[in-house]
């Protein structure tokens, strides 16, 4: 299923201008101009100037009068087009499939990649955060049709459309949202014709009769019932290999033997270089100019075009090859220096050699996301819950680690869950207790190891738990707490459980 992102930058002229001379500051008014004859008119107003009521169009003289100290810089069309194509080979990161808007926008196509981030809730907020926190104001939208995307981020409050939905999203946004002609605007509105919902209604010979085929297929476009392209940037230092087909293909036993002869060509390419790939992108182009999108990422530098290959098997199975595939491309997009090394000698086994797990990595990645292979790190402190964090999982020892006379559970629940427990005494560890709808009796108790919060980290409480390691008449062992006195109220907690 097609999924487009539409990424909308309103003050995209003006934010260039601040991140690439660093002023005026954000609060003072900024604009740009343009000569029209022998009048400068405002082709862009940061959001401080449209606050005190400057706006595109309005005379420089005039703007001057309503703001002193304004800020004039002239227009840089090529710069601001040069710039959002560097954007654009910035948001790969993000998908394989990015190409500029122009003049305020870029198209994501991220079917396909969107789990590596978490969803698509996550993956644009995380480029939304991106974008703005360089200073550019953005605004966002996710449908399956790149038209209705673009309507909802200009005109309506971006976010996500579901699929199948760009109709209702759509029908109530002004006829400005379909990217048509100030002149097709305007006529629309002498007819009454103000949102698209009333231009679907009307019957469409006479329509396209009045306004134009233009206006027929952006609204087509926007509802969906027009297939609309995505050609994806390269950039010009990236290593490509690609395949054109006299006959389309669409066997899955086709496409790996594709896929498996194109890595083996780029990683040639990659050894004349010296580098070694991070992340690599497939690109499908269908017969109907459909396309589709693959991306792999590995945890260190490599070229073995084997190993790559086998990366893009089980994703390989979800491409829709719909009528054919007639053009397969595969981008190494993320690429760092390799240099061989000799590890082994001829009959000398290298025994202090570490085990190599970077192609593990790379295969549970690609299967399950980057987000879910971590390994966990030590961290000092006292509170369970914080010593230990997620770092890469050929990331290098830190040096530190866990206190070896303290016993810990292998598996620690977040967050701890309550249970019912039974003691002899008030301040004496339980003889019974109830988890999860289940009674367990305990045989042996050991404890307690008193815990308090790290108050010097910050204005958090100051907290007591007393753990107990408890051992069941079955065999099983847990990690339990109260976190108060009993005579203060205290609970007890289920916090974990030993192998």
């Amino acid at each position: 299923m097609r999924r487009v992102v539409s990424l909308f930058l309103p003050t995209w002229p003006t934010d260039r201008i601040r991140r690439k001379f660093g002023n005026p500051p954000r609060e003072k008014p900024l604009v740009t101009v343009i000569k029209q004859g022998s009048r400068r008119l405002i082709a862009s107003a940061c959001p401080a100037a449209q606050k005190v009521g400057l706006i595109e169009g309005m005379a420089v003289a005039k703007a001057q009068a309503m703001v002193p100290d304004l800020h004039i810089i002239d227009a840089d069309p090529e710069g601001e087009h040069a710039s959002l194509r560097q954007l654009a080979e910035w948001a790969i990161r993000f998908s394989p499939v990015v190409a500029p808007d122009f003049p305020d926008g870029l198209w994501i196509d991220i079917a396909g990649v969107e789990h590596l981030f978490g969803g698509e809730e996550a993956l644009l907020k995380k480029l939304i955060d991106r974008v703005e926190n360089n200073g550019i104001h953005a605004q966002a939208a996710i449908a399956d049709v790149p038209g209705a995307a673009w309507a909802v981020a200009r005109f309506g409050k971006g976010g996500i459309i579901p699929p199948g939905r760009a109709v209702d999203a759509v029908s109530t946004l002004p006829v400005q949202a379909l990217r048509l002609s100030h002149e097709t605007v305007s006529a629309m509105h002498r007819l009454g014709v103000e949102r698209v919902g009333q231009l679907a209604a009307l019957p469409r010979a006479p329509m396209v009769r009045r306004f134009g085929r233009e206006a027929s297929l952006r609204l087509d476009q926007a509802l969906g019932h027009a297939f609309e392209p995505i050609t994806p940037i390269i950039p010009g230092e990236a290593v490509i290999a690609s395949r054109a087909f006299a006959e389309p293909i669409g066997r899955l036993e086709d496409l790996q033997l594709v896929v498996r002869r194109l890595s083996e060509e780029l990683c040639q390419a990659l050894e004349q270089r010296g580098e070694g790939v991070r992340r690599l992108d497939l690109i499908f182009r269908r017969v109907d100019q459909k396309g589709a999108s693959l991306r792999v990422g590995t945890a260190k530098a490599s070229r073995d075009h084997v190993h790559l290959a086998k990366l893009f098997d089980e994703k390989l199975e979800t491409v829709d090859p719909g009528f054919g595939i007639e053009e397969i491309v595969l981008i190494a997009n993320r690429t760092e220096p390799l240099f061989e090394k000799q590890t082994v000698a001829r009959e000398i086994e290298a025994e202090d050699e570490a085990v190599d797990l970077s192609q593990l990595v790379d295969r549970l990645t690609a299967r399950i996301g980057e987000d879910r292979v971590y390994r966990l790190a030590p961290v000092q402190s006292l509170v369970p819950e914080r010593m230990t964090r997620r770092v890469s999982p050929l990331a290098p020892p830190a040096g530190s680690t866990w206190p070896e006379n303290l016993e810990r559970p292998t598996r620690l629940l977040d967050p701890p869950e309550s249970i019912m427990t039974t003691a002899l005494l008030p301040d004496h560890p339980p003889v019974s207790f109830i988890w999860r709808r289940v009674r367990y009796k305990v045989a042996k108790a050991d404890g307690p190891e008193r815990i308090t919060s790290e108050w010097w980290l910050g204005a958090e409480p100051k907290r007591i738990r007393d753990y107990y390691r408890l051992e069941t008449i079955e065999g099983s062992r847990f990690w339990i707490f109260r976190d108060a006195p009993m005579t203060e109220g205290g609970r007890w907690w289920m916090h974990g459980f030993f192998a």
